[in-house]
């Protein structure tokens, strides 16, 4: 499932640090870099201690994570919806993603430059916003203004669309997010279309910066502002140090928890931004395992189990029968697949299942 995550900011705020980090961290598919104006992308496997646990149990010659795929987008400045920096690429980029990783500065360094002159999260997350606020609002009301005359024949998909760009156009001229405006879920199917970059979904990302003055431990009116808006916004953010963890790559794993002591960064941030990410785009992974592979796939969540069984052949989809299913930690109880089928702890499930997290399945097709 190709989706994909966008990592933005504003210039000197660690989005490349943070890039490298990620796929240096049990990279899948080596990133590979287009030409100087464009993104580089990384395919990082998702942390998931399930996958681990069912690949023991079964003593797998092979395990096979999930995967996010991350892109690293050309630094925005003031003013990119008008065209400046690299404004139409930068905008282009973020179009074709699924969803955002905003990264903020949070730290004082007087050695790294910001572009504003000081740091301030608040007002660095007020850029961005703005700047893909402003680019929706040009490009919805250039398509409502059309459609108010080409919906006039009754064409019922324009009268969708044109209905719910008068919801979304009113809110964007306010400067708010297309996100912020609330839709029927038919409306959001119809909005889908308009590919607007305010519709997608953020995670701010916090990037402190061990050894220096950190907004959110001086408990400074910065911090409070930048809080006060992550909460008003129930807005999901991490909090990661970007170059400790670049550092911390090229660490073996043994050692890695003495250097996160001695670095006085306690949590594996890259972990926990990595399944927030796959969070984001609304994903979960159903697992299946025996002897020669544990896999996590990945599918959206609310997915049948005939949709599930599509990621891993059509098959299953078109031909399917029925799924055995048992919830992961219930297969570890048991110890085996037939020790789970002789206690009666494996269900059958038809085409309406609709698959949870963790499910470990086995498909039967005609």
């Amino acid at each position: 499932m190709g989706l994909s995550i966008g990592i933005v900011g504003l210039p000197n705020v660690g989005k490349s640090t943070l890039f490298n980090a990620l796929t240096r961290k049990g990279v899948l598919i080596a990133n590979y870099p287009f030409a100087t104006i464009d993104p580089s992308v990384g395919v990082v496997a998702v942390p998931d201690i399930r996958l681990d646990r069912l690949a023991e149990m079964s003593h797998s010659e092979k395990k096979m994570p999930a995967a996010v795929e991350f892109v690293d987008i050309a630094g925005l400045v003031k003013g990119a919806s008008e065209g400046e920096g690299l404004g139409n690429q930068f905008l282009s980029h973020i179009r074709e993603v699924d969803a955002i990783l905003e990264v903020v500065r949070v730290f004082d360094d007087e050695d790294i430059h910001h572009v504003a002159g000081n740091v301030d999260p608040r007002y660095d997350i007020e850029v961005i916003d703005l700047e893909l606020v402003e680019a929706d609002k040009q490009s919805a009301e250039k398509r409502l203004e059309r459609l108010e005359r080409d919906a006039k024949g009754g064409d019922k998909a324009l009268v969708a669309e044109r209905d719910v760009l008068r919801k979304l156009v009113p809110a964007l001229k306010a400067g708010k997010a297309a996100r912020t405006v609330s839709l029927s879920e038919t409306e959001k199917e119809n909005a889908k279309t308009l590919h607007l970059l305010t519709l997608k979904p953020v995670l701010y990302v916090l990037n402190r910066k061990s050894g220096v003055v950190n907004v959110d431990a001086e408990n400074s009116e910065r911090w409070r502002e930048l809080k006060g808006f992550l909460d008003a916004n129930n807005a999901p953010y991490v909090i990661v140090d970007a170059g400790v963890e670049n550092e911390l790559s090229d660490v073996h794993q043994d050692e890695k928890a003495d250097f996160r002591r001695e670095l006085g960064v306690a949590e594996d941030g890259l972990n926990a931004l990595i399944k927030a990410g796959y969070s984001l785009l609304d994903l979960i992974s159903f697992f299946t395992t025996g002897e020669k592979e544990s896999r996590a796939w990945t599918i959206k969540r609310g997915s049948t189990a005939p949709e599930a069984g599509a990621v891993i052949h059509s098959d299953f989809r078109d031909k399917f029968i029925r799924a055995e299913v048992i919830e992961w930690s219930k297969l570890l109880e048991a110890g085996s697949y037939a020790a789970a089928r002789s206690k009666g702890l494996l269900r059958t499930e038809g085409k309406e299942y609709v698959v949870q997290d963790g499910d470990v399945m086995e498909f039967l097709h005609s």
